[in-house]
C-alpha cells in the first residue's frame, strides 16, 4: 500500500490554502496517511477552534471509507443503508470536507478534510488540496 509523503501532504496544505483564500474562507486544513494518521495540519489565522476536531475527523472519515464525506452523508440518513455510521470509528463526520486522495491507479493514499467555511467551500478546498496532492 502506498502512503502520502510529506511533500505531497504540503502541496495539498498549501493548495486548501490558496483555495480558502480565494473564497474568503478561514479554515481548518488536515491531511492524514494512508492509515488515517494526521500527516500534516495548518490552522488558518481567524479559523475557528472548533473546526480543528472537525478537519481531522473529515479527513479521517474520508481515509476510512475511502469516498468523499458528503457522499457518505447520503448513505448515512434516516432509512439509509449507513444510518448512525457516525457513531462509529471514535465518530465520522458525514458532511461534505473530506476527499480522499488517490494515486493515479486509484489507490487510496491519504485524505484530505477541511473545515470552517460552508460545506460547500470546504468541499471545493478539500478537493483542491487532493488534486494538488496527486500531482
Amino acid at each position: 500500500m502506498g502512503d502520502v509523503t510529506m511533500q505531497r501532504a504540503r502541496a495539498a496544505i498549501e493548495a486548501a490554502c490558496d483555495k480558502a483564500q480565494e473564497l474568503g474562507a478561514a479554515t481548518n486544513i488536515a491531511v492524514v496517511d494512508a492509515g488515517a494518521n494526521l500527516k500534516a495540519f495548518v490552522r488558518m489565522d481567524g479559523a475557528f477552534l472548533g473546526s480543528i476536531d472537525i478537519a481531522i475527523r473529515k479527513a479521517r472519515t474520508a481515509r476510512l471509507f475511502e469516498m468523499d464525506t458528503g457522499e457518505l452523508g447520503k448513505l448515512s440518513q434516516p432509512g439509509g443503508p449507513l444510518y448512525s455510521i457516525e457513531h462509529s470509528n471514535g465518530g465520522l463526520i458525514t458532511f461534505g470536507g473530506g476527499v480522499p486522495i488517490k494515486t493515479g491507479a486509484g489507490e487510496v493514499i491519504g485524505a484530505v478534510g477541511s473545515s470552517g467555511s460552508t460545506v460547500e467551500n470546504d468541499q471545493m478546498i478539500a478537493e483542491a488540496a487532493a488534486r494538488a496532492a496527486n500531482e
